[in-house]
């Protein structure tokens, strides 16, 4: 292939989210230099990922779940603040201290094989030829809207959850809420108080977790989740498997009846939505909480999906294209699976790139650079605080709320 006017690197990142930019740290670590051997590509506008476009209303104290990039920890989130401020913030400091260089707004528009062993990526900003990819689109640009007949006769107003920007435009009218997962259950709450009326219609009777959810309980989560992708099968999201989580706001809406659920109506009129045993419920306005897919279809080219409709991997490795890896994608679509999707992803990238087998871990979790191969002898990128464990980490407000453990993402959600 004729590399003129095309750009050669090593790896090319896509998306610059949670995996994202956790997979940018760790080919940083292993010793590959940020806009060199390696390019980040995000197309949101500034940094925070999917995060920078949720609701003004969902404060951090609201988030169920946000698990620290991998060397630098987020303290002091004022839980008053939105999330979108408290995880961009985050995230634009993340970027800067360990100088990953991301390139926005850049639109990936599709990724080929060049022919010659790489891959061929072409952007909104021209095309760059990369030895492996990364991937870590994520969700946020592809909400599934559901179809009922009679759907496109409704006078009043539909719009996704993505579109949600909080509970005021609601006011006075009456709301019908489809979808069982975390983001209906947060918008319902809200918009009951303003709305003359709301009503919450689910496909599937939705369950609540009251009790601890550990480490246990997350691996068999991500178990399930992860024995779908191996199969091939479209991934169905972390969340789905492991219920709502029962907070003290959740608890005083089900017992003031705005949670009482209706099995999903049959089919939508000009002013309401209808079932078949003839019950009506009149409705002013449709808001689907169904979630989203994952939005690949930019590897569209590599022809990358199984007949059962999704993409197989092994780990984060797609098993049909080696040079492909997905992160945040199934089983990792959860904050820490993010963090640790990046990490295993490198860890392989590198074993391709250079042959050499994969590096035992670091204390910390990453892995050591083999010796004769990129990354040997390489510094660590991060502070000697944080890599002797005594970082401060990025100090986000007032108030001290510390963004640990293993709880998911409130942004990982699905149609139920």
């Amino acid at each position: 292939m004729n590399y003129i006017a095309v750009r050669e690197v090593e790896v090319v990142v896509i998306g610059a989210g949670q995996a994202g930019l956790a997979a940018a740290f760790h080919l940083r670590r292993s010793g590959y230099r940020p806009d060199a051997d390696f390019v980040v590509l995000d197309h949101s506008p500034q940094p925070g990922g999917a995060w920078q476009f949720r609701w003004p209303t969902l404060t951090y104290d609201k988030v169920h779940g946000m698990h620290a990039l991998p060397g630098m920890a987020l303290t002091d989130a004022d839980p008053r603040r939105p999330s979108a401020e408290v995880i961009g913030g985050y995230f634009a400091a993340y970027e800067q201290r360990f100088g990953l260089r991301v390139h926005r707004p850049v639109s990936v528009t599709a990724v080929r094989d060049a022919r010659d062993g790489r891959l061929l990526v072409e952007t909104s900003q021209g095309r760059y030829a990369a030895r492996a990819v990364i991937n870590a689109t994520g969700t946020w640009d592809r909400p599934f809207w559901p179809r009922f007949p009679g759907q496109e006769g409704f006078r009043g107003r539909q719009l996704h959850s993505a579109q949600y920007r909080g509970p005021a435009e609601f006011r006075g009218a009456r709301v019908v809420v489809v979808g069982g997962g975390t983001s209906a259950v947060q918008q319902l709450i809200e918009i009951a108080p303003v709305a003359a009326a709301t009503t919450w219609v689910t496909r599937r009777p939705p369950v609540f977790r009251s009790g601890p959810f550990g480490a246990d309980e997350g691996r068999a989560a991500v178990a399930l989740v992860e024995e779908r992708v191996r199969q091939g099968l479209p991934p169905r999201s972390v969340v789905s498997v492991t219920g709502l989580p029962m907070t003290e706001a959740v608890r005083q809406a089900q017992e003031s009846g705005v949670l009482a659920r209706l099995p999903l109506f049959a089919r939508v009129t000009p002013d309401a939505v209808a079932w078949d045993d003839g019950r009506t419920v009149e409705a002013d306005v449709l808001l689907y909480a169904t979630g989203f897919r994952a939005a690949v279809d930019h590897l569209a080219p590599l022809r990358l999906r199984e007949a059962g409709g999704g993409i197989r991997l092994a780990g984060t490795r797609v098993v049909r294209d080696p040079r492909v890896h997905l992160v945040g994608y199934g089983p990792s679509a959860s904050t820490i699976g993010a963090n640790r999707a990046g990490r295993a992803a490198v860890r392989e990238i590198r074993q391709l790139l250079t042959g050499a087998p994969p590096a035992p871990p670091a204390p910390g979790g990453s892995p050591r650079p083999a010796a004769g191969v990129r990354g040997a002898g390489v510094p660590d990128p991060r502070p000697a605080d944080d890599r002797a464990g005594r970082g401060t980490g990025y100090a986000a407000g007032a108030a001290a709320v510390s963004p640990t453990g293993t709880r998911l993402s409130s942004h990982a959600r699905s149609w139920a």
